[in-house]
């Protein structure tokens, strides 16, 4: 009887042990995929934001970049807002982004690097048709205040 309770109480301890740690796996692997998915979210939205203005109201629209942009990426980009008010209002530039692609070359806690493709129909006084363009970006991604900033954008391919 006692080596039947003694067996009892060793799979009893071993079931639970397992549980714990089988729970602490899965709630692990759910703040990965949950942490993957706000990372893609974020460099989606920060893509659309970059390929995406219209000169009547560019201000609008820079302001979008700069909300989801920190460091260089949202020193560089104010520092150039007005120049690029101006030229985008004396060209009537409308560029009508949409992100195709993206996915995490690498990711922790703390920055990712995302690549995405995205495409805009561009229309100005050169061309009032429209021309089609197809942007290959490198985003580098910094969580600040429980969210996720691009801090680098870099053309590539």
């Amino acid at each position: 009887m006692r080596v039947l309770s003694a067996g009892l109480v060793a799979a009893t301890v071993l079931t639970t042990g397992l549980s714990v740690w089988l729970g602490l796996g899965l709630a692990d692997r759910h703040a990965a995929e949950q942490r993957r998915q706000d990372v893609l979210a974020a460099a989606r939205q920060s893509a659309l934001n970059f390929t995406s203005l219209d000169y009547r109201h560019y201000d609008q629209d820079s302001a979008n970049v700069l909300r989801g942009a920190t460091g260089d990426f949202k020193k560089q980009f104010a520092a150039q807002t007005a120049e690029l008010t101006k030229l985008v209002a004396q060209n009537k530039s409308v560029s009508e982004g949409q992100v195709l692609e993206a996915g995490i070359v690498r990711s922790d806690e703390h920055s990712a690097r995302v690549l995405v493709v995205a495409d805009s129909k561009v229309t100005n006084t050169a061309v009032p048709e429209g021309q089609a363009r197809t942007y290959r970006l490198q985003l580098d991604l910094v969580r600040r205040g429980g969210r996720w900033l691009t801090s680098e954008v870099e053309f590539v391919g």
